[in-house]
């Protein structure tokens, strides 16, 4: 019997030391203590671009390296990390934590820049919600205004710019649904309000065309005694196309309708003086 337990207690030992030979290297300095070899070994990960095991490394040495002059370094390449890991949602928190820690250090001007392109990257299509979008916005009107000679200046106005054509074309869009829902006078007034609430959306030209549309539409699907007073709308509507973009691809076919109306109307004009 006592022979049977200690081959049994042989094998357990073997087996623990086996385990432990089988652990890398990696593995031994992130559950060690060795501040100074995790530190560069963290930066090795990084810079060999294994990313997710040099954010654990850094994550792993922020306690050890709170009140040192390493601290800000290591919650720096920690955020760092996990941006160039592709998780946007943890490096985002990282980088908001490093600025409210540690506003004016070096890596401060970065910190803020790739937070805001890790809030940027975290918006949705011009479908889906755009809460996401208006946040990313904020930050970078934030950016830009408190950095205004910051490297980053010009990627900022390209994000924005970009963010704000994806709430413009979710305007336009969401309005033209009545137009494809054949509601066309919810539409004629949902285009409108369009160009009031921003009369420089990008997508000018589309609305005042489906604008028009929706005027023409809505005149001809109307009894009798409705119909001048709305074709008349139509021709309003018309006449703001053309004068706005007067080689519009959509000129052909609104000349033709307003040809057509203007018949309409001229028929209307001479039974009304019969």
């Amino acid at each position: 019997m006592f022979k049977k337990y200690r081959f049994i207690l042989a094998l357990i030992s073997f087996a623990i030391i086996g385990f432990t030979a089988c652990k890398s290297q990696y593995d031994v300095i992130l559950y060690g203590n060795d501040v100074p070899a995790k530190y560069a070994l963290a930066f090795e990960m990084f810079e060999t671009k294994k990313y997710l095991k040099a954010a654990e490394l850094f994550e792993s040495l922020t306690i050890a390296t709170n009140g040192t002059p390493q601290d800000d370094t290591v919650q720096y390449y920690w955020g760092l990390s996990n941006y160039y890991y592709g998780d946007y949602t943890t490096a985002e928190s990282n980088f908001n934590q490093f600025i409210s820690v540690y506003p004016i250090s070096p890596f401060t001007e970065k910190a803020k820049f790739y937070r805001l392109d890790c809030l940027y990257k975290g918006t949705y299509r011009y479908e889906l919600d755009q809460r996401p979008t208006y946040k990313a916005l904020g930050a970078i009107h934030e950016f830009v205004v408190e950095n205004p000679q910051s490297e980053y200046i010009d990627r900022c106005h390209e994000m924005a710019d970009e963010l704000n054509g994806r709430l413009e074309l979710k305007s336009y869009k969401s309005a033209y649904l009545y137009y494809h829902m054949e509601d066309y006078l919810a539409a004629h007034y949902a285009l409108k309000n369009v160009l009031k609430e921003n009369a420089d959306n990008r997508y000018r030209e589309e609305v005042l065309y489906y604008t028009a549309l929706s005027a023409y539409k809505y005149a001809s699907m109307s009894v009798p005694d409705k119909q001048r007073e709305r074709y008349l709308t139509f021709v309003d509507d018309y006449f703001n196309v053309i004068s706005e973009y007067p080689e519009s691809q959509y000129r052909k076919e609104l000349d033709g309708l307003y040809t057509k109306v203007q018949k309409i109307l001229k028929k209307d004009s001479s039974e009304e003086n019969n």
